[in-house]
């Protein structure tokens, strides 16, 4: 089945509404109050099965200048416009305002329809064709079909809806790939289902019993029923006028402009870098002026703040600009935008979202050049951009936050090749100076390593940097070194190893002080000590405590001492008695024991395991 929104635009009075339900059958006329005033004033909704396999959406917006932001919530989601012109009344000032808004909102297609053609005689007819023909030249209604009906005879609806079919089918149809997003454009209390909220699935697809969260707001929600065009479904698809009955939440709690999205897969943002373009009718709009911002069914208070801050944007042109929200949305990369005036609210321009990002720009820096790419650029191209701005690489998810693009990668996260390339060499050079400075020591500690090198990235990226630089550059345990690094002591260094290992050997369990043993090593401090870290790296020596090192000749003979009596229960003064040892050496002893598995401690005595 082939979904396709079709929105209403025109000036009040037009007869979109009539039109709607001469197509449909559907009054889109909702609220009492519209059909007390004949006018619209909310959204009203509709659908019309057009062929077994096309069903069109209808979307009847307010013509009235006063419910324009209603109008706004309605339009983002189109996909054609049903473009309304009363051959009685031609071009009228809402006629010009829809049409703009339109434009800026990227809608690419559309069908002209001239209604009340009854009221109104050939001549005058054929006049507003030609009127209407010049309103819309060189625009993406240039060559929309023009058909003139009537709502209340009927003449002209079979051209109409051959016109709708003909164009419904050349749009490219909304994806149902993707992550879902669910503009909420009402939220009402619905008998015996309880809170239900609609929307047009711009992307995606949404199903019974999913986990969704309602953004910016962070509420996780279950969604106990779908509806797509008043009937019960399984799943909605992108395109498809939807309803959601929620699990735990009152509609007081939501409000138009909320959106309902995957559960914690976007982060809401209060500022967005766009391509702004002002309509020649407005007035030069200055840096940090107010505006109100329309994007998806949401009006949000805003300021632009242009990138060029010498910046005043004229009538007809365009700019690169932030802009800074009052309060957070969920907005991605490529969503149209519509801004307002506060004083005299009126339409002023509109844009696309490039980058949400927050970028703090750096001096000199292309910020066009920049922006046009994220803007422009496929989505490799994109991705590609966004990667290489994170020298300490990028999480997956974070990247998809920023996109909404589907990115699909072995790794939960990403680093730019160019980045890899540089860090492996920067590594391999910092391990190559430890081993110049430390030539006794077999490497640099992995972490280190990683703190002078990427300490704010997290360990996978340092690890893929460290696989990368294999086979020069290799790991042993916490510990990195180059491949062709090998240990070659001095004369004295020999000497001094061979002392240092003979004074803990004749000591037994007696052992002397770390200290003494390094002092009559002949070696200055620093050297005697990574002698003593290279007889323990071997095996000759253990670290028993912090003041405490044995020889592994003397832990072998404890360890067997201690197998003789396994299952034995002893004390601290009946272990001095076996070994021969003071209190002083009796009690590392033990703890080490205990850590070894030889001892286990139970209360104040010990039992050999």
């Amino acid at each position: 089945m082939r979904n396709i929104i079709v929105g209403t635009a025109g000036h009040i009075d037009h007869g979109k509404t009539s039109l709607v339900k001469a197509l449909t059958g559907t009054d889109a006329d909702r609220l009492a109050e519209e059909k007390r005033r004949g006018i619209t004033i909310d959204l009203g909704f509709a659908h019309l099965q057009l062929t077994k396999d096309l069903r069109l959406g209808f979307i009847d917006v307010p013509g009235h200048e006063r419910f324009i932001k209603n109008m706004l919530a309605g339009a983002a989601g189109i996909d054609v416009v049903l473009f309304v012109i009363a051959a009685d009344e031609s071009i009228k000032p809402q006629t010009r305002e829809h049409f703009e808004i339109c434009r800026m909102l990227g809608v690419q297609a559309g069908v002209i329809a001239l209604t009340k053609s009854d009221q109104t005689d050939p001549d005058l007819l054929e006049l507003v064709r030609l009127e209407v023909d010049e309103f819309v030249a060189g625009s993406f209604l240039e060559h929309a079909p023009k058909v003139a009906v009537s709502s209340v005879t009927g003449t002209g609806l079979p051209e109409l809806r051959i016109e709708l079919e003909r164009t419904a089918r050349a749009v490219r149809e909304k994806s149902s790939a993707g992550w879902f997003r669910l503009p909420i454009d009402r939220a009402f209390t619905m008998k015996g289902f309880g809170t239900v909220v609609t929307g047009t699935l711009v992307s995606g697809t949404l199903s019974r019993e999913q986990e969704v969260e309602l953004y910016p707001t962070g509420r996780r929600l279950r969604v106990r029923g779908v509806q797509v065009y008043g009937e019960t479904a399984t799943r909605a698809r992108g395109g498809e006028r939807t309803a959601v009955n929620l699990v735990d939440i009152e509609p007081a709690e939501i409000e138009r402009g909320m959106v309902l999205s995957e559960a914690g897969r976007f982060n809401p943002v209060k500022i967005f870098d766009a391509r702004l373009d002002l309509l020649p009718s407005a007035k030069p709009l200055k840096n940090h002026a107010p505006i109100h911002l329309h994007i998806g069914s949401a009006e949000i208070e805003a300021e632009i703040r242009y990138l060029d801050k010498r910046a005043t944007l004229k009538p007809g042109a365009s700019t690169w600009t932030r802009i800074a929200l009052r309060e957070p949305a969920l907005i991605l990369p490529g969503d149209r935008f519509i801004v307002r005036m506060f004083s005299p609210v009126s339409t002023i321009g509109g844009g696309v979202v490039a980058d949400i990002s927050g970028r703090k720009y750096r001096r000199g820096e292309d910020i066009p050049q920049r922006l046009t790419t994220l803007l422009e650029g496929d989505a490799s191209v994109r991705t590609e951009l966004l990667v290489a701005e994170r020298p300490d690489g990028i999480l997956q998810s974070e990247l998809i936050a920023l996109t909404g693009l589907s990115i699909q990668s072995a790794r939960p996260w990403l680093i730019a090749d160019a980045r890899v390339a540089e860090l492996k060499k920067q590594l391999t050079a910092k391990v190559r100076q430890f081993h110049k400075e430390n030539t006794l020591l077999p490497g640099m500690p992995k972490q280190d390593l990683k703190n002078s090198l990427i300490p704010n990235a997290a360990p996978e990226v340092f690890n893929h940097i460290l696989e990368s630089a294999a086979p020069e550059v290799v790991q042993h345990g916490e510990v990195v070194r180059l491949a062709s690094h090998r240990v070659i002591l001095k004369l004295d260094e020999e000497q001094a190893r061979a002392t240092i290992e003979a004074a803990f050997l004749n000591a037994g369990l007696t052992t002397p002080a770390v200290q003494d043993v390094l002092k009559e090593s002949g070696l200055e401090p620093a050297r005697a000590r990574s002698i003593l870290q290279i007889l323990q790296r071997e095996g000759k020596l253990v670290r028993v405590s912090d003041e405490l090192v044995l020889h592994t000749a003397a832990c072998t003979s404890l360890r067997e001492h201690l197998s003789a009596r396994k299952g034995q229960r002893f004390a601290v003064p009946e272990f001095k008695e076996w070994t021969g040892v003071s209190r002083k050496y009796a009690i590392p002893l033990l703890e080490y024991l205990d850590r070894e598995h030889v001892t286990r401690r139970d209360g104040a005595h010990r039992i050999v395991l």
